[in-house]
């Protein structure tokens, strides 16, 4: 018979002193991940802002003296209005007229039309913040230097200007309205497509479908399309959307006639099919987090399924099929690949009327911002970078309070 012999005091000191170790090794792996982690979302959040606020050299190409003989400042409405009219050509007043009547814009975009189309601003330099904060001495000596005419002042290109005012070819005039409206049709339609579809979709294979063959096969072809390439869903959009339903997409069946299927229903319709297998899969696993015991206990009182479905479990998942359903969508606000595919526009000045019209987008103007080569186009990406963080942000909190809302405890 085989006696177990116990550890000494000094094995058995060992071992412990060993897992510890162990245990104290890994502590500081996992401490250090976290670590890597935050500096690199802090290094990427300073690296936006740094961009987005700073000193900006410019000078007035025409001086504003020969223009009117009051401050431009002083001007009122019908000032500008009259100031326009009169240093514009008629077509090219007739056209912005025609965009958006004088009368109804407000005095702060008269004042920036006057300064684009009359004043002109030319930008020498522009200069990051933090050189802006600890250089401001040397930056003062340089302009003065390298440029004796300019004017030096900080700008910060987020502003509530910034968000109210549609895309310009000139980056101090740029604005971001265009393309948040576009971004928020884009959302919208993506969302009333997607939600219904996929937490249908996971009802029937959580709920009613039976375990075979045809099922797994489509439950791993939806694990599957979550990792597809966000470009293929553009393609898939392009040849459906744009080409084979043009005439839905783009509103000819409904009596439109000045598009093509280029059109913001096609590309809401293509994230819509991009966060699908998503919404499915967060729907799937809330609705699994449902105790089975409140399934038997509706069947005990002569519930039919249908009736435990939508009385007992959907209300008991729901906080967790709200929060995976937005949290998809934040993946579809910062798409940029799909929509290029799709054909939003690169550069537009009016806003989406509906769900047929022309579009732009976040990504898009970012995207296209950073391509130009001027500095100060690269000032305005970063700001239009911090509009989209804001907008991911609010979507993600908007989870969070609607998981706290709906929350119940079993």
């Amino acid at each position: 018979m085989t006696r177990f012999a116990y550890p000494s005091q000094d094995d058995l000191q060992r071992f412990l002193d060993w897992r510890y170790r162990k245990g104290w090794v890994w502590q500081v792996i996992f401490l250090t991940s976290l670590l890597i982690a935050i500096l690199s979302l802090s290094a990427l959040i300073l690296d936006v802002v740094d961009s987005a606020f700073g000193y900006v050299a410019y000078e007035f190409k025409t001086d504003p003296a020969l223009v009117t003989d009051k401050d431009l400042d002083d001007l009122n409405k019908e000032e500008l209005i009259a100031l326009l009219q009169e240093n514009l050509s008629r077509g090219a007043y007739n056209k912005l007229n025609n965009e958006i009547p004088m009368e109804s814009r407000s005095e702060g975009e008269l004042y920036n039309l006057v300064i684009e189309r009359i004043i002109q601003i030319n930008t020498l330099e522009t200069y990051s913040l933090f050189d802006s904060i600890f250089n401001k001495a040397a930056i003062e000596a340089e302009v003065a230097e390298l440029y004796p005419d300019a004017r030096l002042e900080f700008r910060s290109w987020l502003s509530a200007n910034f968000l109210t005012t549609p895309m310009s070819s000139r980056a101090e005039f740029s604005g971001v309205r265009t393309s948040v409206m576009g971004t928020l049709w884009l959302v919208s339609i993506a969302m009333l497509f997607a939600m219904p579809i996929g937490i249908g979709a996971a009802v029937y294979l959580h709920e009613y479908a039976r375990k075979n063959f045809i099922n797994s096969a489509i439950q791993t072809n939806i694990n599957n399309l979550a990792g597809v390439p966000s470009i293929v869903y553009g393609m898939l959009g392009l040849a459906i959307f744009v080409r084979a339903m043009e005439a839905l997409t783009s509103g000819a069946m409904f009596g439109i006639t000045d598009s093509n299927g280029r059109t913001i229903m096609s590309a809401g319709l293509t994230m819509g099919i991009l966060v699908l297998p998503l919404v499915i899969i967060n729907a799937q696993e809330a609705i699994k987090a449902v105790p089975d015991s409140i399934r038997q206990a509706a069947y005990g009182v002569g519930a039919t399924r249908w009736q435990t479905v939508w009385s007992h479990v959907l209300p008991n998942a729901l906080p967790g099929i709200l929060t995976g359903s937005i949290l998809a969508m934040s993946r579809a606000v910062g798409e940029t690949a799909p929509l290029i595919i799709i054909g939003a526009s690169h550069f537009i000045t009016v806003d989406p009327s509906g769900p047929f019209s022309k579009f732009t987008a976040l990504p898009v103007q970012i995207y296209q911002l950073t391509s130009r080569p001027q500095a100060e186009f690269h000032s305005v990406a970063a700001a239009a970078i911090l509009v989209l963080l804001i907008l991911l942000l609010t979507l993600n909190s908007t989870a969070i309070l609607l998981r706290n809302r709906f929350q119940r405890r079993y």
